[in-house]
């Protein structure tokens, strides 16, 4: 039986004459039931799914061209900061903290709306960029393409 979220109960008889049951009632996590499974992946129903680090993937896409900038972290705090703000904020693992992108050379990333996929572990943010996205400079932090062993400039 289902008592709501996170609750589960389970009775089961010893014997057919005997009046005694055996009850166990456990928690569960409301996500693996298959009814909070098809609200996640359909509903509308934001719940994120961070891994065992606390982070999401985060793909970054101009939103007027479709290319795609750069790819990053993101952990609860810089998900709010985001969503608050309106301006990309990250998870540093090199520095081991929140980051905007921007703070230093001025190019932030203002989101234009926020993607999320099937299983709510990763998000696309269409954005308009305010400079290159790239610390190197170059618009996109994909600006090499691989060709046999060697890695070849694209196109800024």
């Amino acid at each position: 039986m289902d008592f709501g979220p996170g609750l589960w109960l389970s009775c089961n008889k010893r014997h057919q004459r005997s009046a005694v049951l055996s009850i166990q009632v456990k928690r569960i996590d409301p996500i693996s039931k298959p009814d909070n499974v098809a609200l996640v992946e359909q509903g509308t129903l934001f719940q994120p799914k961070f891994d065992a680090n606390g982070l999401l993937s985060a793909i970054v896409q101009d939103a007027v061209t479709g290319e795609i900038l750069m790819f990053a972290f993101m952990d609860r705090e810089a998900l709010e900061k985001t969503r608050e703000t309106g301006k990309a904020h990250f998870h540093s693992r090199s520095r081991g903290r929140l980051w905007m992108k921007g703070e230093s050379s001025g190019h932030v990333l203002n989101v234009e709306s926020i993607l999320v996929d099937c299983d709510q572990d990763a998000l696309v943010l269409k954005v308009r960029p305010a400079g290159p996205a790239c610390h190197t400079g170059a618009r996109s932090c994909f600006y090499r393409a691989l060709e046999g062993e060697s890695l070849t400039r694209i196109g800024d």
